[in-house]
């Protein structure tokens, strides 16, 4: 454990909070694609299969679980609360995202460490990440009305992963033989993926106007 991947945790786990700060107390999902939230869903159920067998640390264990029941959770929500439901925009959110999970499932047989299921799902986990984002990405550029809530939990969310190759960066020049190739391209993809979205954030910010992304 090091600064940077602390900080990247912190930075998923805020991105989660502000989330769900949003569902319990405006009562509300607008904005949010529920595809994404699904892709995450399915990304921690295969990745963590190991909770129970693989004990690492209690740190560890708590972050799982906390992922775990956070993400299915705000698909419950979503999808069944009688309240939030209302406001998901299905109309909006029309990604296909299903078109994604079998090329990421075929990708983890074909390109793995190792060839065992839980590494084959840890594996299909880290592509299914990598391009869960695009379905939100695509529901804010049709909408073009980005809430504050909405514009943090993105901008969190991609933040992390930032965070998570600084801590690869750091790890590499000071353990030996850190190397983990498919964990590390993931990654970069994921991060250049909200390159457009960290721009017209941060011009937000550096303007005081309200966040839009161009059609």
């Amino acid at each position: 454990m090091n600064i940077f991947r602390l900080a990247g945790d912190m930075t998923h786990l805020f991105s989660v909070l502000v989330l769900l700060l949003k569902i319990h107390t405006i009562k509300s999902c607008a904005g949010i694609s529920l595809k994404t939230q699904e892709l995450y869903a399915i990304v921690f159920a295969t990745r963590y299969l190991d909770i129970f067998t693989n004990h690492i640390s209690p740190y560890n264990t708590i972050m799982k679980l906390i992922f775990l029941g956070s993400s299915f959770s705000i698909v419950w929500y979503m999808r069944y609360h009688k309240i939030v439901r209302r406001s998901y925009d299905k109309d909006q959110d029309t990604f296909r995202h299903y078109i994604l999970i079998l090329p990421c499932l075929i990708l983890a047989l074909l390109i793995n460490e190792k060839f065992t299921f839980k590494e084959v799902m840890w594996t299909f986990s880290l592509y299914l990440e990598a391009v869960a984002i695009l379905p939100q990405l695509v529901l804010l550029q049709r909408t073009r009305n980005i809430d504050n809530l909405t514009g943090q939990y993105v901008f969190l969310l991609g933040a992390y992963r930032a965070l998570y190759i600084v801590n690869w960066i750091y790890r590499y020049f000071t353990e030996d033989h850190f190397v983990h190739w498919i964990t590390w391209i993931c990654g970069l993809v994921q991060t250049l993926l909200y390159a457009d979205f960290f721009y017209y954030y941060f011009q937000s910010l550096k303007n005081n106007m309200k966040l839009q992304l161009p059609a």
